[in-house]
């Protein structure tokens, strides 16, 4: 009989396993296609109210510091009182953000709805990846690593195709986007219901709401050695989805309204595909190669900006789609298969707030920086920031590959000591088994 680690339910391998971890999946998907939807709606909420660029990274903003706000609250209160607690108690306050965002007549609500939108986010993301993890299929193991890297990046496509069409073809997309999100995420409520709990409840719910961090030590050098290109990709994900529209404009004065979102849907597209078709590196590997090219992506972007040509710029988001994807991957991947399955919730939690800081607030700043020097001017600092990032990313990558190759692996320590063995003579002793076991660990 298969034993099952403390705090953990019995894993599900059954067909019926399967209607779960797609629907916790899903769960993933709309919430980060919500966080996506306002962007293609954003210079529409600027010609109504004449906001500036600064006001829009300041909504942007106001999500991402809400959602950081609530990971590290609640990011292993799902570890403590059930996934589904805290999923249906998200997705509650996630239709009241959406209704917030279906009456906004201001600035002021519009940062009220984000900052709801943040909280269900940050709330719900932690407890729907971790849930994935409880959900793993012996008979198809890394699938909810896969899950839980592709979810996002496949949520942020679909939520800004779906409002690039909306603002195109259907009447009053800033009421039809919202409501739509909001007879998903009740669908996913009442389905939600009907699911059984993926671990047992266990004390210290209360402590675990103080903000803190839970990283193990595996997990924070995994995190470490990762940080410059996880940094890199999100800031770039931040520029594009706060900015995007506006630098879209910049670039293409006469191009239609709902062309700002075709950018961070060409990130965001290609991300998605990256991420399934590396899975099966390795994890540093991975990263290694997303990081490469994020420099180019940059250069890219900035090529677009002082030649005009849009085809440029949609060529730059591609390329740091691919870098996204890949980082994004690798990474989560190296942090998150280096703990056990009772600290997962709260190692994707921090995970996410490094992300998501690195989201926030270089977009705050290239708000600041727009306002003062114009949108020309932030957009080459931005840029050539991340490029910086990307290139320590680059050098910090290779230099720790390098150190791998020259340290003997495991297996290589055990034939050489079974080589010395039967090369001794008769008499000699054969190695005690827990010494090559404590040195091979």
């Amino acid at each position: 009989m298969q034993s099952v680690p403390a705090g953990l339910a019995p894993p599900r391998t059954s067909p019926s396993g399967r209607l779960p971890f797609a629907l916790h999946a899903s769960i993933l998907i709309a919430l980060l296609a919500a966080s996506s939807a306002p962007t293609p709606l954003y210079p529409h909420y600027q010609a109504q109210w004449q906001l500036s660029s600064l006001d829009i990274t300041v909504v942007f903003s106001a999500y991402a510091l809400a959602l950081l706000i609530a990971l590290l609250t609640t990011g292993t209160l799902s570890d403590h009182v059930g996934r589904r607690p805290v999923l249906l108690g998200a997705l509650a306050v996630q239709v009241a953000s959406m209704a917030l965002f279906a009456t906004v007549d201001g600035l002021t609500t519009l940062i009220g709805a984000r900052v709801l939108q943040g909280i269900a986010t940050g709330a719900a993301t932690s407890a729907a990846g971790a849930a994935l993890l409880d959900l793993e299929d012996p008979a198809r193991p890394g699938r909810p690593a896969l899950a839980n890297s592709i979810a996002p990046v496949a949520g942020m496509a679909a939520g800004v195709l779906a409002a690039t069409l909306m603002v195109r073809f259907a009447p009053v997309p800033t009421i039809t986007v919202y409501a739509a999100l909001i007879a998903v995420f009740a669908a996913q409520a009442i389905a939600l219901v009907s699911t059984s709990e993926t671990v047992r409840r266990r004390p210290g719910a209360l402590r675990s709401t103080r903000p803190h961090l839970a990283l193990p030590s595996a997990a924070a050098h995994a995190l470490l050695l990762n940080s410059a290109g996880v940094v890199a990709v999100w800031a770039l994900g931040g520029f594009y989805s706060s900015l995007g529209p506006g630098f879209t404009r910049l670039i293409s004065p006469g191009g239609p309204e709902y062309a700002g979102g075709l950018v961070f849907f060409t990130l965001t597209a290609v991300a998605a595909p990256t991420v399934y078709f590396t899975r099966r590196m390795r994890a540093d590997v991975s990263a290694l190669l997303g990081s490469c090219a994020v420099i180019p992506a940059a250069v890219l972007t900035l090529g677009a900006l002082y030649l005009a040509g849009p085809v440029l710029l949609l060529a730059g988001a591609a390329l740091a789609g691919f870098g996204f994807g890949a980082v994004s991957q690798g990474a989560l991947r190296a942090v998150v298969d280096s703990v056990p399955a009772r600290e997962k919730g709260g190692t994707l939690a921090s995970y996410y707030v490094l992300s998501y800081l690195a989201m926030s607030l270089p977009a705050i700043g290239a708000g600041a920086l727009t306002a003062g020097f114009g949108l020309r001017a932030a957009a080459l600092a931005y840029a050539g920031c991340v490029a910086v990032l990307a290139t320590v990313a680059v050098a910090t990558l290779t230099a720790s590959l390098r150190s791998r190759r020259r340290t003997p692996s495991p297996d290589a320590h055990s034939r050489s000591a079974t080589s010395n063995y039967t090369s001794a003579s008769p008499d000699t002793p054969a190695p005690e088994i827990s010494v090559l076991a404590t040195h091979n660990r």
